[in-house]
């Protein structure tokens, strides 16, 4: 697979993935070296560094007990000689401590080699240094002295011999470390140093390698681009890739080849557009007259029209009026029916009331005639008792007129109100009539009064619909007016796009397509007849047409 062909994010992937890999490489070779490294320092300073050091400790141990044994044969204070003594055995404990270290630390057949003569110069060491002890704790200072002069000398030489050879082979595994150490630091150097150019090469030759692969498609767009904005549509644009640059190349030839094909289209409707520009300025011409025609017919239109909305407007106040009249008779109709059923009600009051006068009289009447045979009756007992009974029977005699008064009054009372009741049944008679040819007349008002109102609302009803007729008729020759200026402005548009035609034709010769097209000669357009201005006999018509877009057509 061509890496031409391949995306430029994948392309980027792959340059940055192989930069990543050199460098996790280097870092995992160079973590290796250090590994190295660590592993030889740790050797020094945690095997070869400790050996050695514990050898001296011991060397310096055995000295110190020599010195101890030597001071012990010279002193004389018992504190410092047991002090002494303490101490040479604390020395021979920490030698003991100390080899049994050098023991399990050293493994190789030569370091143990050194040790086990070390160790037996030891052995040979302690049997004399123990038999000089001996002596000295039994008071034998002469013989301990002899000891530490004769056969105490040769052991402890021999012991430091072996110490030393131990010592210094330590000594030389410590150097021959430290010397691997060296050679693994300067080879983990080398190693990446070496790695460190090759990723800089490596990372050199990718960026260099992805690089080209995308900027060199791009000066090539550019160059191609730079030839279309200069109106050379000649160029043959090749595309070598698949990848984003390659989609643009693609993109570029195609938008070459469709610029090609539409200014080739371009340059052959010009002279189809010059044409059509002079037919549709001599047709406008045509219209622009017949507009006018019917613009002056719509005018008279509306004059009659405008007549017409008067008079029916006229009708329909006066209609109005009309309806206003009826409406207050007929409210004071209701007006008057309502006395009339007061009246009706307070006559049938009156008839109620005099029935309970009557009533009340014909009580009056009773108690009368009753007070009248009481009085009758306690004059005969006053006549019975004799003189006893004259002032009652004077008495009785005056209640008996007043009861014979009261019973004459109250009949010609009854009789009185008895005739005041007839003549109220008679006018209760006459107001209901009056009533009921109250009633009528307020029902007839009422019909009246809603027959007008039907007449007003017509009359309304036709005087707004006239009104808009005339309002649609004015505003149609408000628009036929529009429509004619509308119809000069085509023409002159027509002649314009003529002129815009040629100037195309020029602007599109600029490309070059490789292919020479003919220019057609202009067509002569004729002139449309002027719109002569026409003052109209009512405001709406001579108002000006409102602002409305050059190449909008109103329609009605």
């Amino acid at each position: 697979m061509k890496i031409l062909n391949l995306k430029i994010g994948k392309r980027l992937a792959i340059g940055f993935g192989l930069i990543i890999a050199l460098m996790i490489m280097t870092t995992v070779i160079g973590d290796s070296q250090i590994g190295r490294l660590h592993d030889s320092i740790n050797l020094v300073v945690k095997d070869r560094y400790p050996n050695t050091v514990v050898g001296n400790v011991i060397q310096i141990e055995v000295n110190k007990t020599g010195l101890n044994m030597r001071d012990i044969l010279l002193l004389t204070d018992e504190e410092k000689i047991i002090k002494l003594l303490a101490s040479i055995d604390d020395s021979t404990r920490i030698i003991a401590e100390n080899f049994g270290k050098l023991e399990k630390a050293i493994e190789s057949n030569e370091g143990k080699r050194h040790l086990k003569a070390a160790l037996d110069a030891r052995a040979s060491y302690a049997v004399v240094r123990d038999e000089f002890l001996k002596a000295f704790k039994d008071g034998q200072k002469d013989r301990a002295k002899e000891i530490l002069h004769t056969s105490f000398v040769q052991p402890q030489v021999n012991y430091f011999i072996a110490l030393d050879g131990m010592i210094a082979y330590q000594g030389t595994l410590m150097d021959d470390a430290g010397k691997a150490a060296e050679s693994d630091a300067n080879s983990a150097q080398l190693i990446l140093n070496i790695l460190a150019v090759v990723a800089a090469i490596l990372s050199i030759i990718i960026w260099v390698r992805v690089s080209r692969s995308i900027t060199k498609p791009l000066h090539e767009a550019v160059d191609v681009a730079e030839r279309v904005a200069n109106g050379d549509l000649t160029t043959v644009v090749n595309v070598n890739s698949k990848d984003e640059t390659g989609q643009l190349m693609a993109a570029l030839k195609a938008m070459n080849e469709s610029l090609v094909r539409i200014v080739g289209q371009v340059r052959q409707g010009t002279d189809t557009i010059v044409t059509a520009s002079s037919e549709i300025a001599n047709g406008n011409a045509d219209l622009s007259s017949r507009t006018e025609s019917q613009a002056s017919a719509l005018e008279q239109t509306a004059s009659s029209m405008e007549e017409l909305t008067s008079t029916v407007r006229q009708n329909a106040e006066h209609a109005k009026q009309a309806n206003q009249l009826v409406i207050n008779a007929s409210e004071q109709a209701i007006k008057g029916g309502q006395v009339v059923d007061s009246v009706v009600s307070t006559m049938g009051s009156i008839k109620d009331s005099s029935r309970k006068v009557v009533e009340i009289i014909a009580v009056i009447d009773s108690i009368a005639f009753q007070t009248n045979i009481l009085a009758l009756n306690a004059a005969v007992e006053a006549a019975r008792a004799g003189e006893q009974g004259r002032g009652f029977a004077v008495v009785a005699s005056e209640v008996r007129t007043l009861a014979q008064r009261s019973a004459a009054a109250a009949k010609e009372i009854k009789s009185l109100i008895n005739d005041s009741v007839e003549k109220v049944d008679a006018g209760g008679a006459l107001v209901d009539e009056a009533g009921r040819t109250m009633q009528e007349i307020v029902n007839s008002v009422k019909h009246v009064a809603d027959i007008m109102s039907e007449i007003t609302a017509a009359s309304n009803e036709q005087s707004s619909g006239i009104e808009e007729v005339n309002g649609a008729i004015g505003h149609m020759d408000e628009m036929t007016q529009q429509n004619a200026a509308l119809v000069e402005q085509a023409a002159a548009a027509a002649a314009s796009m003529q002129e815009q035609a040629a100037n195309l034709v020029q602007v599109v010769s600029v490309f070059n397509t490789g292919t020479a097209i003919a220019v057609a000669a202009p067509v002569a357009l004729r002139a449309p007849a002027p719109m002569p201005v026409r003052a109209g006999n009512r405001a709406r018509i001579a108002a000006p047409a409102p602002q409305r877009g050059g190449d909008e057509w109103e329609e009605f």
